[in-house]
Parts: C-alpha cells; structure tokens; sequence
C-alpha cells in the first residue's frame, strides 16, 4: 500500500511540473497567474459535470440500445460507449470550462497564453482522473499515466486550435480544436476494450501508438513554448479586455 501511494506521487509529478512551469512563464504577471490558478481548478472541478454528462450519455446509449439497436454487436456497442460516453463527454466539458475561463478577460491574452490555460485545464482533470486508476493499478500503470499524460497532450492540441481560431478569426478551427482530441481520445479508449483486444492481439498496436503520440503531443508542447517566446504571431493580444468574447 505505501509502496503504491509512492508511485502514484512520482507519477503525478510530470503534471505538476507542468502546470508549475506554464505558470511561471510570466512570473511577473500576476493576472497572468491568476488566469492559470483558475484553468487549474476548472481543470479540477471538471470531474463533476463530466460525470452527469457522462451518466446522461450512458442512459440514452443503453436506450438506443435497447430499444433501435437491440442486435447492435457488442464491438459498435463498446466503440460508441467510448467514443460517446467517455472521450465526448470529457472534451466537451473540458472545452465548456476553458471558454468560460476565458470570459474571464483579467488582460489581453494572447495564443500562447489561450494554448497554456488549455493545457492547465487538461493537467488538472488528468490529476484528478488518475486517482481512481492509480485504486488497484500496477505501479507500470501508474508510471505509463503519469508520464504519457494524454489529457495534457489534448489539451495542447484545443488550446493551440483555439487560439488560431481566435487569431484568424476562422470557425473552422474551433471545430477542429474540439473535434480532433475527441477523436483521438476516444480512439485511445476504444484501443484499450477488452471487446477490440480480444477480436485480436495484433490490435493491440494501436493503443501503444497512441500512447507514443502522446509523449509526441508533449514533446510538440515544449517545442511551441519554448519558441512562442520569439514569434510575434503568439505574443500578439487576441483577447482583449473591451472586446466581446467570440464564441
């Protein structure tokens, strides 16, 4: 037992240190701060309206279920659990939480700035899924969660879509900033069922090239932070504090 709580505070730690060093990319802003404070407890609290969206999606699946698709094979049905009840539910919260944070004009945030709060709100419902996974997971597990940090990588990715969207003023990726993580997400999800394993073994190369993109994902993140610095195009308000907020 106490070896296992070690682990999980060892795993935990790549997402602190993420959320430590996002928010220290402008120390001397304190509104700046304050807007990642609160992309980190958005990203907290998140878990509970994912659970009643999740449980409302889980009703009106096992409805169609039973009532249009009472043949429906077991592998569709597990495909649209994950896809539907999982993965949408939690993006779509997610991305429900991070638009309202940015409402919140406490300065002229710019793209990086739309992309790190993006990240912060992954990074805090991440810390908190990994609680009930860490209850009964080998350490390998844990570590694996910990390190690979998939909500951290779709964050990146709707944060970054978001914030073009913002720049250029283009709707489309808006949709792409919620459409592509759900995608992937619930691709992931899907590759882990014991329903897709058991068709076949083989299949199992999915869920770990998944699991590669998302170190890739992390690795994408450091490269943009660290040249955002020097590109005009990040540093350059899109949020303004007098603006109406775009949806």
């Amino acid at each position: 037992m106490f070896l296992s709580i070690i682990i999980f505070i060892v795993s935990i730690i790549p997402a602190v240190l993420v959320f430590i060093l996002l928010k220290k990319r402008k120390s001397d802003d304190a509104m700046y701060k304050k807007s990642c404070n609160s992309a980190l407890v958005r990203g907290l609290v998140s878990v509970l309206p994912i659970l009643a969206v999740s449980a409302t999606l889980h009703l009106l699946n096992n409805l169609i279920r039973v009532t249009l698709l009472r043949d429906m094979n077991i592998l569709i049905y597990r495909a649209l659990y994950t896809f539907i009840v999982l993965a949408f539910a939690e993006e779509i919260v997610k991305y429900g939480v991070f638009k309202l944070l940015l409402r919140k004009k406490y300065y002229a945030y710019t793209w990086a700035d739309v992309t790190a709060f993006m990240v912060i709100v992954g990074t805090g419902f991440g810390l908190i899924e990994d609680i009930p996974y860490a209850i009964g997971a080998s350490p390998i597990v844990m570590l694996i969660r910990g390190f690979t940090m998939g909500h951290v990588g779709y964050g990146f990715i709707m944060g970054w879509f978001y914030g073009k969207r913002l720049f250029t003023g283009k709707k489309r990726y808006g949709v792409i900033a919620l459409l592509l993580p759900f995608l992937i997400h619930g691709l992931y999800d899907f590759s882990l069922s014991e329903e897709l394993i058991a068709l076949n073994d083989d299949l199992a190369f999915i869920g770990i090239s998944l699991a590669v993109l998302d170190i890739v994902l992390l690795i994408l993140l450091i490269r943009f932070f660290v040249r955002s610095a020097k590109k005009e195009r990040y540093n350059t308000p899109i949020i303004t504090i007098d603006e109406v907020q775009v949806s």
